[in-house]
């Protein structure tokens, strides 16, 4: 069933509130999948610097992490731990290699996302839990996504949930289902992009960073998607300054939009929009099928 929840701040006094705001809004969603939560949070950019959001089931690996990768790459990282989550902060011209160390050389660590702006924090448990582990009401930024998952296609794990990232700055969630995406799967994997799951949301993703790294737009990829991704789903998705939504052409999963002065927002209902400021106000509208909506900063 899941819920998916998205907020993209227009007004710059809104950001510190933004991981409040979207917690608040996830946590309402609780009963749509109580197995697993996650929340993608766009930040402050800071120039010429990356963040790697990395996981382990045991925390005691991240000790003496960024000493190690600092010297393995001949750069200074810096580490935030989180409970079982780490932003590693390192210089962007080493993101790619400080990738291909963790993975040759730390197994025990897994990549939820990387990027300038981007953080992933995501576990089993109910959003509330989730969100208290991780501190993420205190997160600020300029636009997130949210997910709460009831797992149909694949274990409930914390690499089952979402949001998931498999490009810089890029991330997704999504309700319902791919009947394709095994197919899909063979067809990423010829051109050079690696699904680590089995999740059908994290081929999604990966169709997307496939189609905006041969130079499409996410507005344009999210059209393709349109004749290349088969079955029922709504996708939320996240960019470095960009937002956007997708319902397949049936459009039977639930979904329900809101836009004023200050924000956009997304909910696959409209009770997880009711406390956002000035909702009264807000034009609100359920999203077309087959249609792309897309907003960028």
């Amino acid at each position: 069933m899941c819920g998916i929840v998205g907020l993209f701040l227009k007004d710059k006094s809104l950001e510190p509130k933004l991981g409040e705001m979207l917690t608040e809004m996830l946590i309402t969603m609780s009963d749509r999948g109580p197995d697993s939560a996650g929340i993608a949070v766009y930040g402050e950019d800071h120039e010429g610097f990356a963040k790697l959001t990395v996981q382990a089931a045991d925390p005691a690996v991240f000790e003496g992490l960024a000493e190690r990768l600092g010297a393995a790459l001949d750069t200074t990282v810096e580490s935030r731990v989180i409970d079982t989550h780490a932003v590693l902060t390192l210089p962007e011209d080493k993101l790619a290699e400080a990738r291909a160390e963790l993975k040759a050389n730390h197994p025990a660590i897994r990549v939820m996302s990387a990027g300038e702006v981007i953080e992933i924090y995501k576990e089993v448990g109910l959003p509330g839990d989730v969100a208290k582990r991780f501190d993420i009401p205190h997160l600020t930024g300029t636009h997130g996504i949210g997910h709460t998952r009831m797992a149909t296609e694949s274990a409930v794990t914390t690499l089952g949930a979402h949001p998931f990232s498999t490009g810089a700055d890029q991330c997704l969630v999504h309700n319902g289902s791919l009947s394709n995406h095994n197919s899909l799967r063979r067809k990423l994997a010829h051109e050079g992009i690696t699904v680590e799951t089995e999740n059908d949301t994290e081929v999604a993703a990966a169709y997307l960073t496939w189609k905006m790294q041969e130079g499409a737009s996410l507005g344009e990829a999210l059209e393709a998607g349109l004749d290349d991704l088969d079955g029922f789903y709504t996708f939320v998705v996240g960019t470095k300054d960009g937002f956007g939504v997708l319902r397949d052409p049936i459009a039977c999963k639930p979904a329900v939009m809101a836009e004023t002065d200050q924000y956009v927002a997304f909910g696959s209902e409209y009770r997880a929009l009711v406390n956002l400021p000035g909702i009264e106000d807000a034009r609100v509208w359920e999203p077309e099928p087959a249609t792309v909506y897309f907003w960028k900063h």
